[in-house]
């Protein structure tokens, strides 16, 4: 009875072994490359992406709901001192602060869309809850 219970645990042990491998060995092939830093962005550059709308509490304005319009695009460079914002790549999300209405319902008509805009100004984000990693504070619409 013995020698079957240890037959039986060398080949739960070696099976358990070569599964482990397997594993191991899958997830070495799936791993992607190590990302470079995008390339830099500095004013009056060109950001295309898709535009993103999100809507979110004012918390200047007794909590009202807001628009906030954002930017998905390849990782980019900030200009120093900003650099990569604390990632690896650069900031792949950017928040379009709008300073007026016009503005805000010049980029409604582009939710969903890819659009470009030049960058006069743009900066890390740094306040808690900002939904994006880069802050655009200014900037005008491209037209293609």
């Amino acid at each position: 009875m013995t020698k079957l219970f240890a037959t039986r645990f060398a080949l739960a042990a070696t099976m358990l072994l070569l599964v482990t491998a397997a594993i191991a060995a899958q997830q070495e092939d799936d791993a992607p490359p190590p990302s470079k830093p995008g390339k830099p962005i500095s004013a009056g550059e060109v950001l295309s992406g898709e535009l993103n709308a999100m809507k979110i509490r004012d918390t200047k304005n007794a909590g009202k709901r807001i628009a906030m319009y954002q930017i998905t695009s390849e990782p980019r460079r900030l200009p120093a001192p900003s650099g990569l914002c604390d990632l690896e790549t650069g900031p792949e999300t950017f928040q379009l602060v709008t300073s007026s209405d016009a503005q805000a319902s010049q980029l409604k008509s582009f939710v969903g869309k890819e659009i470009s805009v030049k960058v006069d100004e743009i900066a890390c984000a740094s306040d808690p809850g900002q939904m994006s990693e880069a802050v655009v504070t200014k900037w005008s619409l491209v037209k293609k």
